[in-house]
């Protein structure tokens, strides 16, 4: 990194563990901290920075990347890339980082947790016993050994889902269209089809990116086609699955149980009358569990993404 450019000063748009900062600042950086610092701000003082530091709220696109002129590198806390033009980027030559391997782990906990709270019914038996409903019978569980749970994706957060599931018993099916050969070094799981898929499993988990490609993927053509009712697990995009077509899936028992970390709109204040009321329809399910996108939002991942980010933007 040549700091003698008429910049050092890195932007931090969102909230970072404290060794990103002063990492940055002992090696010859000045760090601007402002976790809540809005789109149209980023984009008025983009021009003082020789680097970012972003999460999903910041878009880089070439608007922003026209105005930041000294720009050197832009680092994304967590996977997506679907935030930054990469080739407009590569053609400015600013340097794409990301930190995947930062909050994989947290995601696939997140990923097993749901999935397990959603197999033992554990949302309506604790709402029902802090009513004082006492209904062994309708909160029935089941297991998962001997299910047969598929994986679309196998980067980061779909090979860590798998190591997990791995002691429960279960039969690991993964799909991934640009991998081949992964099941050689990960004698867990079965390298397979989408067609052996939608005949074979029971637990269908979401682990890729958002992409023109992945958009809508989960429509009701796509679960139309598997077997067997199934559970669905999404901690990946909100954008890969439509939720329409998912709570028709629901009413006609095709999916048994819907987890969801992420969602098309994660801004519930900008809902439309529509996706008010499909929304409302989704919330009122006792077989669907959600969270507010934060499968990778824990205390160690918000260290280690920020330990990984440091290391990366010091190689540049």
């Amino acid at each position: 990194m040549n700091h003698s450019k008429p910049t050092t000063k890195v932007l931090v748009t969102d909230t970072v563990h404290q060794d990103l900062i002063d990492g940055l600042n002992q090696n010859g950086y000045h760090v601007e901290y402002r976790p809540k610092i809005p789109l149209a701000e980023v984009h008025s003082i983009a021009h003082q920075f020789v680097g970012m530091v972003i999460n999903s709220k910041i878009i880089v696109d070439r608007v922003l990347l026209d105005k930041a002129l000294h720009l050197k590198f832009v680092a994304r806390l967590g996977s997506g890339l679907e935030i930054i033009d990469l080739d407009y980027c590569a053609q400015k030559k600013v340097a794409v980082i990301r930190s995947p391997d930062g909050n994989c782990d947290a995601v696939a906990e997140h990923a097993m947790a749901m999935l397990l709270s959603l197999a033992i019914k554990l949302r309506k038996s604790d709402f029902e016993v802090r009513n004082k409903i006492w209904n062994r019978e309708s909160n029935r569980g089941w297991e998962l050994m001997n299910k047969t749970v598929a994986i679309l994706g196998f980067g980061y957060t779909g090979k860590a889902f798998a190591k997990r599931l791995s002691s429960f018993g279960v039969r690991i099916l993964v799909y991934d269209k640009y991998l081949k050969g992964f099941g050689q070094s990960n004698p867990h799981v079965q390298e397979s089809t989408m067609q052996a898929i939608f005949k074979q499993a029971d637990v269908l988990s979401l682990h890729l990116p958002a992409t023109s490609e992945t958009n809508g993927l989960v429509d009701a053509h796509f679960l139309n086609q598997f077997a067997k009712k199934i559970t669905l697990v999404n901690t990946s995009r909100g954008n890969i699955v439509q939720l329409k077509d998912l709570l028709k899936a629901l009413d006609k028992k095709q999916l048994t149980g819907l987890a969801l970390d992420v969602f098309e709109n994660e801004k519930p204040e900008t809902y439309s009358r529509d996706e008010e009321n499909d929304y409302q329809n989704l919330f009122e399910r006792s077989n669907v569990l959600l969270s507010p996108h934060v499968a990778g939002w824990t205390v160690e991942s918000k260290k280690r993404l920020s330990k990984f980010l440091l290391n990366r933007i010091m190689m540049l």
